[in-house]
């Protein structure tokens, strides 16, 4: 019996070769090699096989009964090969895979809402969990495959990951839509100093952001006295009282009943990135969302 061990598998292609050309010479030229070395491949051949395998003739080689029977099993192994060394093509139409994507709910409300709308139309047989964003846990999400993709910024991103510029960032102030602040459409900073306002913090706990750090810079302050953990919720609370946030500009373009109005402080933006691992990065699958994630992004305000 024949060790697989001692098969290579240049040797099964060199037999298919010689199997469909019957002639040293034409398979040698077919697999780019010299007769010599189709010679000496084929003396090993016959050493894996324990068969002559080929016969000299007049017009060429004529293959035994052993040959032939190796005839159909060598060419279903080399194209089953074939197929497990090809990348198979990526049809969005048909895929059926699941995607885990970690997003802030800012960042769901202003990138993932329209990927996923975008997404359904293209491929609507793909499955994406969404879920939150774990700081502290990241790196070992990735690596253990719990989370695919995350929507964060650079200062918040994991070393070791492959991450791309997903779109910047700056600031609005937000006002319910009968504020009486709201028709004047600007802000001094005085009045904006003066009035009571509303702040995200990730924990609820903090009353102090960037908008706090760019007024102090001015030896300025204002008076925060609400903080939640959620945008979203922010935004309701504004609606329905005189309080004022700062928000992300991307949101503004999204909220309902609210009056916007550019703050009188420059306040520092931020930048937000896709990151994934190495392991999915040459996947054709999750190649074709990423993209679909940054085309939604950039044809985004």
């Amino acid at each position: 019996m024949t060790d697989i061990r001692a098969v290579d598998l240049n040797l099964l292609k060199t037999l298919d070769a010689l199997l469909d050309e019957c002639n040293v010479t034409r398979a040698a030229a077919r697999l780019g090699l010299t007769q010599p070395a189709v010679s000496g491949m084929l003396t090993r051949l016959r050493e894996s096989f324990g068969d002559p395998l080929f016969i000299r003739s007049q017009r060429g080689i004529v293959p035994t009964p052993r040959a032939l029977e190796l005839a159909g099993p060598v060419k279903q192994v080399l194209s089953e090969i074939e197929v497990l060394l090809s990348r198979p093509r990526f049809e969005p139409e048909t895929a059926d895979l699941t995607v885990t994507l970690a997003a802030t709910d800012y960042a769901m409300k202003a990138a993932v809402v329209p990927f996923l709308t975008a997404l359904r139309q293209k491929a609507p047989s793909i499955h994406v969990a969404v879920c939150p964003v774990e700081n502290d846990r990241l790196a070992a999400q990735f690596e253990k495959g719990e989370i695919d993709l995350a929507l964060l910024t650079p200062d918040t991103t994991p070393e070791g990951l492959r991450s791309r510029r997903l779109f910047s960032e700056d600031y609005v102030c937000a006002l319910r839509a009968g504020h009486p602040e709201a028709a004047c459409g600007r802000l001094t900073l005085d009045r904006f100093c003066a009035l009571d306002h509303a702040l995200m913090s990730h924990t609820g706990r903090v009353f102090w952001g960037a908008t706090d750090e760019a007024l102090a810079q001015l030896g300025r302050s204002r008076r925060v006295v609400i903080s939640v953990p959620s945008f979203l919720v922010l935004l309701d609370i504004v609606r329905s009282s005189d309080l004022v946030a700062v928000i992300p500009r991307r949101l503004a373009a999204r909220a309902d009943g609210l009056a916007f109005i550019d703050p009188p402080v420059d306040i520092a933006g931020f930048t937000k990135i896709a990151a994934w691992h190495e392991r999915t990065h040459r996947d054709g699958g999750h190649r074709w969302i990423r993209a679909l994630l940054f085309e939604t992004c950039g044809s985004l305000i």
